[in-house]
């Protein structure tokens, strides 16, 4: 029970520094948001979207959930990024995955988990989608790390075809949909070489990204 009360102390501690570093930093956040990134990403507590990119607060929107799935019917992940981009007005949606995800690797089994198997169900369309890529990849390891990333890449896909994103680029609002993945063991960012910027480029987009990681 002693651990949350440290958390408290921590955040002081931060607040503290934040404060020294800049005495005007809580007075101008508070004031408004103007991040140019919406960043989906996994809810993995290793993922953390503004550490890893080197962000302060304020600089990025955040929506998490397991696997970093996007759903046309997951209405808190469509309104996150209809606030996004019609409100804060980013220029950026990145959907960011990481190589061995627990959500990824739990759709590749055939275990029976309760609620969160009609959540995985939409990352075993994947991994039914790219069977025979996944097929021919004999070693455990790669095949789970080929599989996240193909997730990234159809999630990518999902955002540039919702309602949001496609009025967007009707309006010719400036919004590029990127897909990247972040490595636990070394902590870097890899660019899987999805970057859409309207709906004419989502064809080749897809084709580019899954001929590389096939």
């Amino acid at each position: 029970m002693r651990f949350l009360p440290q958390l408290i102390e921590n955040n002081r501690s931060w607040a503290d520094s934040m404060t020294q570093e800049d005495p005007d930093f809580f007075k101008k956040l508070a004031e408004k948001q103007t991040p140019e990134v919406l960043w989906i990403g996994c809810a993995d507590s290793r993922v953390p979207a503004n550490q890893i990119v080197g962000l302060i607060p304020g600089e990025v929107f955040v929506h998490r959930n397991i696997a970093n799935v996007v759903v046309h019917t997951d209405f808190n992940c469509l309104s996150v990024i209809e606030f996004a981009v019609c409100v804060l007005k980013v220029k950026h949606i990145i959907v960011c995955g990481h190589y061995g995800c627990g959500g990824v690797k739990a759709a590749t089994q055939n275990h029976h988990l309760g609620l969160i198997d009609n959540w995985l169900r939409h990352i075993r369309d994947v991994r039914q989608k790219h069977d025979g890529v996944l097929r021919i990849i004999g070693d455990d390891d790669e095949r789970l790390d080929r599989l996240c990333e193909l997730n990234v890449v159809e999630q990518a896909l999902n955002v540039c075809h919702t309602t949001v994103v496609q009025e967007a680029w009707e309006r010719a609002q400036t919004l590029a949909v990127h897909g990247w993945i972040y490595g636990l063991q070394d902590g870097l960012l890899r660019d899987l070489n999805v970057t859409i910027n309207d709906p004419e480029e989502i064809a080749d987009a897809y084709r580019i990204a899954t001929d590389r990681i096939g």
